[in-house]
């Protein structure tokens, strides 16, 4: 491996880690309506689990009401069951053709909770990138060590991944820094 391939394969490591970082935050629920809520649900259709998008169309109409169209009637039951049983707690009310999921308004106390848990996420994003860090500039260590590189090589080289690492951890901070707003917004 030389060093444009480490710095290469720790640029795309560290873009899956804040990809991750922006999916775990995408699931924590504001006080908006976001399809995306509903992503982690799950329902039996034909025996089989499948997301629940695969077997409804999913809107929100309103800022605070999400709406779920199933594609066959009879499904109606089985997805409102794996809304109650989801950890969301959200009450579906269906008029036999669609499911309205009514947001509620979050209080002070819970925004702060899921504030507390945006710096969790965002923090295990940081902790994932400079992990990558790490194994790059081993892997670099060795290519020196094995006198495959110079000394100044090295240091340009270490200096460059972590410029890559700066450049990711700000986009996990900016992302912090949007879905708290976005969660302390009344």
């Amino acid at each position: 491996m030389n060093i444009k391939e480490i710095q290469k394969d720790a640029d795309v490591r560290m873009r899956k880690a804040v990809d991750n970082t922006r999916s775990e935050l995408s699931k924590i629920r504001t006080g908006k309506a976001s399809p995306a809520l509903l992503d982690t649900i799950r329902v039996s259709y034909y025996g089989s689990m499948v997301p629940l998008k695969q077997v409804a169309g999913i809107n929100t109409p309103e800022p605070r009401l999400i709406t779920i169209q199933p594609w066959e009637k009879n499904m109606i039951g089985e997805i409102e069951k794996a809304i109650l049983k989801s950890d969301l707690g959200l009450n579906p009310a269906n008029d036999g053709t669609l499911i309205r999921l009514p947001i509620p308004q979050l209080t002070e106390e819970r925004r702060k909770d899921l504030v507390r848990l945006c710096h969790k996420l965002a923090e295990e994003g940081r902790i994932a990138i400079r992990n990558v860090r790490r194994d790059a500039n081993d892997k670099l260590k060795k290519l020196e060590k094995n006198n495959d590189i110079s000394e100044d090589q090295f240091h340009t080289a270490t200096d460059e991944v972590q410029k890559i690492t700066d450049t990711y951890t700000a986009e996990v901070d900016e992302l912090l820094k949007k879905k708290e707003e976005e969660i302390m917004e009344v």
